[in-house]
């Protein structure tokens, strides 16, 4: 997964993040740590959720939450101070009360995957701390949105 042209990202997927390293978020082998990783993903998952209409301000008026469960990252190429990079995302698949994204980091320098990372995410009621279906429309925003998440959505749904 090196090196890639600029359009071979997913079809679907969106820019959510642009950003550049700067030297403290690098650790003592000088590049990267993973710990800004899993923060500059975190800012693209909140520009993600945003774009299907999940803001912040929907968010608390609809007491929801949505929590991550689980999450896998790859590390592609080491990213150095200066380098600049972007975020690209997609829904994979939409569940009832679930929903599963992917980011991909790519270093705009060089245009090599840097990183990506595959979340799974739970709607939760936040008053009661338990899972609740995700709302009619936003399932239908993603689908319309990102069409391989709609068989999915069928399947399980």
């Amino acid at each position: 997964m090196g090196r890639r042209e600029f359009n071979e990202v997913m079809a679907d997927s969106i820019l959510t993040y642009r950003g550049a390293i700067y030297p403290w978020h690098c650790d003592h082998m000088g590049h990267m740590n993973v710990m800004w990783y899993v923060g500059k993903f975190d800012e693209a998952t909140w520009q993600l959720f945003a774009a299907v209409g999940l803001s912040a301000a929907r968010l608390r008026e609809e007491k929801i939450g949505l929590v991550a469960v689980e999450q896998k990252i790859e590390y592609k190429r080491e990213l150095l101070a200066g380098d600049l990079i972007s975020i690209q995302s997609f829904i994979q698949e939409i569940r009832e009360k679930a929903v599963l994204f992917v980011h991909e980091m790519t270093n705009q320098n060089t245009q090599e995957l840097a990183a990506r990372t595959v979340l799974t995410g739970v709607c939760i009621d936040i008053n009661t701390r338990r899972a609740r279906p995700l709302p009619a429309d936003i399932r239908e925003r993603v689908a319309n949105a990102f069409p391989e998440s709609a068989r999915e959505k069928r399947a399980s749904g």
